[in-house]
């Protein structure tokens, strides 16, 4: 087995979440496999006070690390000692997810293979009735000073580790033992690396559920293996979030795009999940809007997404890309005849104008009236009822969507040898959905980039 140097890391911090928070302590002890090589410890001042809770639980003051250094100037020395180590701790993604913070926050980009020693102990240890570190402590008989500081946490650490290197004979599974679990390090302790694998390669919704049963998150994909990886290997407060709660994943195929697009906005607005709900997802990135200008007209601005944007602007269409957006307001210039001076986009040739000249004496009131109309026929959706035809869940399958009175109805799925039958064959298949004005955006943005079967019904 080639060697290995480990770098152990315990720290402690004002608080629990990464993003608000600061490290007070850090300790790492770097290990070869066989022997402990070296240590480094030292107080941190996080430039902020320590709360009394915290206090109580580490026994570290604000006066304790007033004088103590800041995590800049003792970064260049964390940076070498962990230099080719893999990153070994106790809850592996705590330490490592605000350690990287604070890097990040220097302009350094931290990225180290990781090993968690609570997920490490599970599999070497099979049984315990806990595998927190004091109760780890406690099986071991581990003798500890000051639990809740970091080198005494660390050397704590160490020691179980150890133990864990010492429960194999033989290198080869020792090797094995260690390269499964730098896969599982940013896995949820519920979750391996072979049931994300036995998870489709296939477009559909998935399903984040806790200890007790309930659905937390809900998400959709192309591609449902490749896109619950990506969740597990980002560092960023959702990520955080689904770490410390996902314990099983469940997942419906859907066929396509689309029909897991509409199945998510569904099931999360039937389901209403803590962690979307406190994420206030946004579906899409930009909208259409009006901005009464100061001569009173409405000029019609294409902007992303945020708070500011949607305080100064009348939001009246959504869309998942600036192409998309770019492209339906150049339509939508021509069709209404507006100017581009007042249609405000990045990428647009103002060089010839749609109004034929007119904007130069175009009272506001007719200007506004123009683009009265264009949010009417856009709230609207569809001008024209017709039944969209896609893949299916399976080979000889396709997904039906139907869209009637301008609006979706609902989906379903049908054999394909069936589909010739006709059009009330096909809406026998459609199961409706309470309508949300969401759906006709989803499906609306799906056509742009898109070509499925388009049946017209008038």
């Amino acid at each position: 087995m080639a060697k290995r140097n480990y770098a152990i890391v315990d720290i402690e911090t004002t608080g629990g979440m990464f993003k608000r928070d600061k490290i007070t302590e850090i300790a790492i002890v770097l290990h070869d496999g066989k022997k402990r090589i070296k240590q480094f410890s030292s107080l941190v001042n996080p430039e902020r006070s320590i709360p009394p809770e915290i206090t109580r639980i580490t026994g570290i003051t604000t006066e304790m690390v007033s004088e103590a250094p800041k995590f800049y100037e003792i970064a260049k020395e964390i940076v070498e000692l962990l230099d080719g180590a893999i990153f070994v701790a106790h809850n592996v993604r705590f330490d490592y997810t605000f350690i990287k913070n604070e890097f990040r926050s220097l302009g350094y980009t931290f990225t180290k293979r990781q090993l968690c020693t609570v997920k490490l102990s599970r599999r070497a240890f099979p049984g315990l009735k806990s595998y927190s570190l004091g109760s780890l402590i406690r099986e071991f008989g581990i003798e500890v000073d000051a639990r809740h500081r970091a080198l005494d946490d660390t050397l704590a650490t160490v020691e179980v580790f150890e133990k864990i290197l010492d429960s194999f004979d033989s290198p080869d599974a020792l090797k094995l033992f260690i390269n499964q679990g730098i896969k599982e390090a940013q896995l949820p302790k519920g979750i391996t690396t072979d049931q994300l694998h036995e998870l489709p390669e296939e477009p559909g919704v998935y399903y984040f559920i806790n200890e007790h049963n309930r659905v937390v998150y809900i998400g959709k994909a192309k591609n449902i293996k490749q896109r619950v990886f990506q969740h597990f290997n980002k560092v960023s407060v959702k990520a955080a979030k689904l770490y410390q709660q996902v314990h099983e994943i469940s997942f419906e195929l859907t066929g396509n795009e689309l029909i897991a697009l509409l199945h998510e906005a569904h099931e999360i607005k039937t389901r209403q999940p803590e962690i979307n709900k406190a994420l206030r997802r946004t579906n899409f990135p930009y909208f259409m809007g009006f901005v009464v200008d100061e001569d009173g007209y409405n000029t019609v601005n294409i902007l992303k997404t945020s708070n500011k944007n949607l305080e100064k602007a009348m939001k009246i269409y959504e869309y998942s890309s600036l192409k998309n957006a770019r492209n339906h307001l150049i339509e939508l210039i021509s069709e209404f005849n507006l100017c581009q001076d007042k249609c405000r986009v990045r990428g647009l040739d103002y060089s010839v104008c749609a109004c034929m000249g007119r904007c130069k004496t175009e009272l506001p009131e007719i200007h506004n009236e123009k683009t009265e109309d264009l949010k009417n026929q856009l709230s609207a959706a569809f001008d024209k009822d017709f039944i969209l035809i896609d893949e299916g869940r399976e080979v000889n399958e396709k997904s039906i969507v139907l869209i009637e009175e301008g609006n979706y109805v609902g989906h379903g799925f049908i054999n394909e040898d069936d589909v010739q039958y006709g059009i009330e064959e096909l809406k026998e298949v459609v199961r409706e959905t309470p309508f949300l004005p969401i759906y006709n955006r989803l499906i609306w943005n799906y056509l742009q980039n898109n070509n499925p079967t388009i049946i017209k019904l008038s």
